[in-house]
């Protein structure tokens, strides 16, 4: 994918490119969110309003095809504070080793590919979309280091390798619209890092 987004290409789409997009996100998810737990009639008719559905778009709610991104995981405030800083930093370090565009069109496809599996099943959400962010992180520095439950450090590759065991898991034992929106929503990352994963994989 990296290959055809040479410069010429980059300076004539840059002007469509948002910088900073994780940081909107996870501002807009957490203020869903804080509506969700502090005041729940408004939050869960917002969430409503805002999510990944089908026949509300084909009613001319189109505004869903771009606002399910600002919907948050569903979580305890405590882990909410960790997922969503967990997203940030993961987007500001892809961005900074891509470029802005590069980042943009990555998560720009993932969400095409949420979208695309809720046309066809009815609904969607944001989840394997985020979780394709930490694929795409774990391929490229597969050696980092994190603190799970701020406690034991773990590298990177085998958090990645767990949650690709979850992933198989899941496509194996979920409905048809499970496995859909596991397959549209991972494109991203191998259209972009598939290489690097595989070779995390083999090594």
């Amino acid at each position: 994918m990296n290959n055809w987004i040479n410069p010429n290409l980059e300076r004539k789409l840059r002007r469509f490119t948002i910088p900073n997009l994780m940081q909107y996100i996870v501002i807009g998810q957490g203020i869903v969110f804080a509506l969700l737990y502090i005041w729940p009639s408004i939050g869960y008719r917002l969430y409503a309003m805002i999510s990944l559905n089908r026949t509300a778009i084909l009613h001319g709610q189109i505004w869903r095809l771009i606002t399910f991104v600002f919907c948050p995981p569903a979580s305890s405030p405590l882990f909410i504070l960790f997922a969503l800083y967990f997203y940030y930093f993961i987007g500001q370090s892809l961005e900074r080793q891509w470029g802005t565009l590069r980042f943009n069109l990555f998560y720009w496809i993932g969400m095409l590919g949420a979208i695309i599996a809720a046309m066809i099943t009815g609904s969607a959400d944001n989840s394997y979309l985020n979780l394709s962010l930490f694929f795409a992180f774990a391929a490229l520095w597969p050696e980092n280091q994190v603190l799970l439950f701020m406690i034991i450090p773990v590298k990177m590759k085998y958090l990645a390798l767990f949650d690709a065991l979850l992933f198989l898991w899941r496509f194996i034992v979920g409905t048809f619209s499970t496995k859909i929106t596991i397959i549209l929503c991972l494109v991203n990352v191998f259209l972009f890092v598939g290489g690097d994963l595989s070779n995390t994989i083999r090594n």
